[in-house]
């Protein structure tokens, strides 16, 4: 990539052109629809509302299709609207294959966010190798993976600066964390680092923050919800996740209340859902154009 500045940076890619961002909270942007773009917050990155997933239990779901099935799906959701991928260190082979899917589409043509694990490893020699995997010169939002400690934002204090490096050198675009538990989730609304949040969302607390971070215990929503909205408030843009609870809900009134609740009460900016066929696509495309009827 040229040398360019930050802020021109920022405004480069799928940005160009995109519509306007969403403003004050609620979400309540009039005629809005599952392939908009909206700003996710002081990041300046621009994102459609829905995402492509590709960590559905670890990405096992997403790997079974194989490279073949899972492109065809990736170009589905592409050529239907949806311009903004995510993916995983962790969720393993899924970012090579992310990558070959997305070969040949102009990388200015869509989104691409990525998680890395924050262990003890060589934060920049990790990222780079991130990058190669995933086929592209940089990531336009970079996430530390799975913060669930209280003490997160000190703890991963050399990855942050890993991150940071890597953006002077254009290689990120913006930065962020996905957490998992209250006690992690408490600390986000006031993080001046952040720009970027990553939080569990439905109707029905499944699979959401508590205080253990347990999974077979229901989260706490309306504390999720608010610090959502201190998020928000904050200036930071928020994704979430667990819009089908990980495949608990089996009835389409959950899903389709799943994304209502998530954009009309909690106002997030966007969701990312996993897909294994085309249908799924069709639908979650549908029940978040419903959110905003």
């Amino acid at each position: 990539m040229s040398l360019i500045s930050r802020r021109t940076f920022l405004k480069t890619g799928a940005a160009t052109g995109a519509l306007a961002s969403v403003g004050a909270l609620p979400l309540l942007a009039e005629r809005a629809s599952a392939t908009d773009w909206t700003t996710l917050g002081k990041s300046g990155v621009k994102v459609t509302r829905l995402a492509f997933g590709t960590g559905t239990h670890g990405g096992h779901t997403q790997r079974a299709l194989g490279q073949e099935d899972f492109t065809r799906l990736v170009r589905y959701a592409y050529d239907h609207g949806i311009r903004f991928f995510e993916t995983a260190q962790s969720y393993n082979g899924m970012p090579e294959m992310l990558g070959t899917a997305l070969k040949g589409i102009p990388r200015d043509n869509y989104v691409l966010m990525s998680k890395v694990t924050t262990d003890n490893a060589d934060p920049q020699a990790t990222l780079d190798e991130m990058r190669r995997q995933s086929q592209t010169d940089y990531f336009d939002i970079m996430l530390l993976h799975v913060q669930s400690s209280p003490t997160w934002p000190s703890d991963s204090q050399r990855w942050q600066d890993g991150i940071q490096e890597l953006e002077h050198r254009q290689a990120i675009r913006s930065h962020g964390a996905s957490v998992h538990g209250l006690p992690a989730l408490r600390r986000v609304p006031s993080d001046k680092w952040l720009e970027v949040a990553m939080i569990r969302m439905n109707h029905k607390g499944v699979k959401m923050d508590n205080e253990g971070d347990a999974w077979n215990q229901p989260g706490d929503v309306p504390e999720v919800v608010d610090h959502v909205k201190q998020a928000r408030a904050a200036g930071m843009g928020v994704i979430s996740m667990k819009l089908i609870g990980e495949g608990a809900f089996t009835q389409r009134s959950d899903r389709q209340q799943a994304m209502r609740f998530a954009f009309r009460n909690a106002g997030v900016n966007c969701v990312t859902v996993g897909y294994k066929n085309t249908a799924e696509i069709d639908e979650a495309i549908e029940n978040v154009n419903l959110a905003f009827a």
